[in-house]
């Protein structure tokens, strides 16, 4: 993948202006699917989103599958999740095609348990009512994973899938005993409930989070320009996150409605995504998701991941 800079970029931006979708002004639009608007809150914490030679249609979701389906359905271009619902999502027809990656090296998904629960390890599990929130989700693979690592067959456990908001309600009412989270949810559990992490995901987690692109929208030159730039921006918050780690957690705190203690111990999770090439080892962790899917009976069938990813979108670089 070659660098693009700011002057290359606007040149590839106005090229394909003819065919894309523009607003009065004569800015492309670029529609953005976010999870519970976290990305666009730490770009703007970030302040970057001040010089925008396009326009963001934002859109917030409560989980990736709601996610998922707004891209299926083209109500939006671009949207971020973890690699598992991606995979999930691709195996159920959507036409997307993952054009970035970036990982944090495995952290971000917890099975937590309530405060005071008799639960101490996984194997604890057998017998119990996990909620792994929806299915095919980033905490659902995390949960198959946790049952194979502790010898636990999923067959005695009872899964309920439930969306994150029924999730925390039942977490919180005592109606599960453990939950498969991410993210708000589990800085919310941890800090209004005192919920206890019982397993982190280490050597489950593959800590990936992907960008989907529609189809249509990858034969746009015009918006696969903003995309780049849209992209290259999402990187520049993680280092904005790394080089000023008390602006990041007080941006965290805000948008959790946390406070510092519980917010603090998210920090490596949230700060640490740096990008990764889309090649063939990447391609080989998405097929190992798919297959660990099949292997569960989420999903029925062969894919070859290779196909459904988008190897040529530009590196914007911040000078020249």
């Amino acid at each position: 993948m070659n660098g693009i800079s700011r002057r290359t970029f606007g040149g590839l931006l106005m090229a394909g202006l003819a065919a894309t979708r523009v607003n009065a002004q004569g800015q492309v639009v670029l529609r953005v699917a976010d999870q519970v608007g976290e990305q666009r809150a730490r770009l703007e914490a970030a302040g970057l989103l001040d010089d925008l030679p396009y326009r963001i249609e934002w859109s917030v979701y409560p989980a990736a599958v709601n996610l998922h389906e707004a891209l299926k359905a083209d109500a939006a271009d671009i949207g971020m999740s973890a690699d598992s619902p991606a995979v999930s999502a691709i195996a159920g027809g959507s036409k997307v095609r993952l054009a970035a990656v970036f990982s944090n090296g495995g952290l971000g998904s917890s099975i937590l348990v309530p405060k005071g629960s008799g639960i101490e390890t996984l194997a604890d599990l057998r017998g119990k009512t996990i909620s792994p929130t929806t299915r095919g989700s980033v905490a659902h693979y995390l949960v198959l994973g946790a049952l194979k690592k502790a010898g636990v067959d999923p067959s005695e456990v009872k899964l309920a899938f439930l969306t994150p908001a029924d999730a925390s309600a039942a977490f919180q009412s005592g109606s599960i005993d453990a939950w498969g989270t991410w993210g708000v949810y589990k800085a919310r559990s941890v800090g209004v409930l005192g919920a206890r992490e019982l397993f982190d995901g280490a050597g489950v987690n593959t800590g990936n989070i992907v960008y989907a692109v529609t189809e249509k929208t990858l034969a746009d030159p015009a918006k696969v320009a903003a995309i780049a730039d849209f992209v290259g921006r999402i990187d520049r918050s993680y280092d904005w996150a790394r080089a000023n780690r008390e602006d990041f957690l007080t941006f965290y705190e805000g948008f959790s409605k946390q406070d510092r203690a519980t917010v603090e111990p998210l920090y490596p999770e949230q700060s640490g995504y740096r990008r990764k090439p889309v090649d063939d080892a990447f391609v080989a962790t998405l097929q190992n998701v798919h297959d660990t899917w099949v292997g569960a009976g989420v999903l029925t069938g062969q894919l070859n991941l290779a196909d459904y990813v988008y190897r040529d979108l530009p590196v914007t670089v911040t000078n020249g």
